[in-house]
């Protein structure tokens, strides 16, 4: 699920710090870690990459930024729990057997995550897949069918979101595989969290393996730190 990457457009919760272009190009390197990520899982033969994307008439935003056999499906509806519920329509309705939502702010998810929620969804029966993010929401659901309860009634863009979507999931009878938890990367806090995973090699307290590498991700962060330094000892004065 992705918005295409104009400055200004995304990313808005992280500025500051970062500037609206510097927002814009880190979610360009969250979308290239993220749909690499997922190409890993689908080269293993059980699955297929596609971006879910907003708004229609801006696909060229996504030139040269994707894995090679990626599709492009334009999101339509009205309010994000109609978005997801018609996304997951739409992508069942091409042929496949199940479909993950994934989010497109949680660059270093593990592989083997994702890899859990296809084994999920390989079995035989009904269920639901979340991914729980540390702030209450979720960077992941996949279905089997396309249920409209795990989207019905959920106070969206709250700490109460995965809590709410597990109810509904429950309350609709069906079985529910949890993953597990992450993170999502949209404000300062968070961002200082990835620069932690990524730049000094500490996992975020909650989590208990290790992220995906997120190569794009790294080296601007790395860039970043690296201009940063070069501009503060450009501000030092000179000693006469």
């Amino acid at each position: 699920m992705a918005k295409a990457p104009r400055p200004g457009k995304v990313k808005t919760r992280l500025q500051p710090p970062l500037t609206a272009a510097e927002a814009a190009a880190l979610n360009v390197c969250f979308l290239r870690d993220t749909t690499e990520n997922i190409a890993s899982v689908a080269a293993e033969g059980r699955a297929a990459g596609l971006i879910s994307y907003t708004p229609v008439g801006d696909e060229a935003a996504f030139d040269g930024l994707l894995p090679e056999g990626f599709a492009l499906v334009a999101q339509r509806g009205d309010g994000f729990g109609e978005r997801l519920h018609l996304a997951a329509t739409d992508i069942l309705r091409c042929g496949f057997g199940a479909v993950c939502l994934i989010d497109s702010d949680s660059p270093t998810v593990p592989g083997s995550a994702l890899r859990e929620a296809v084994e999920g969804l390989r079995r035989p029966g009904d269920r639901v897949v979340l991914g729980g993010s540390a702030d209450g929401g979720y960077y992941l659901i996949g279905l089997k069918a396309a249920h409209r309860a795990p989207f019905a009634d959920i106070t969206w863009s709250t700490p109460s979101v995965y809590d709410e979507t597990v109810r509904q999931v429950k309350t609709a009878g069906l079985e529910l595989v949890e993953l597990p938890t992450w993170y999502d990367v949209d404000e300062a806090v968070t961002l200082t969290a990835l620069e932690d995973e990524l730049l000094e090699g500490r996992r975020p307290g909650f989590v208990s393996v290790d992220g995906y590498h997120a190569r794009h991700t790294r080296r601007f962060l790395e860039e970043r730190r690296e201009g940063a330094l070069r501009a503060a000892e450009d501000s030092q004065p000179e000693l006469a």
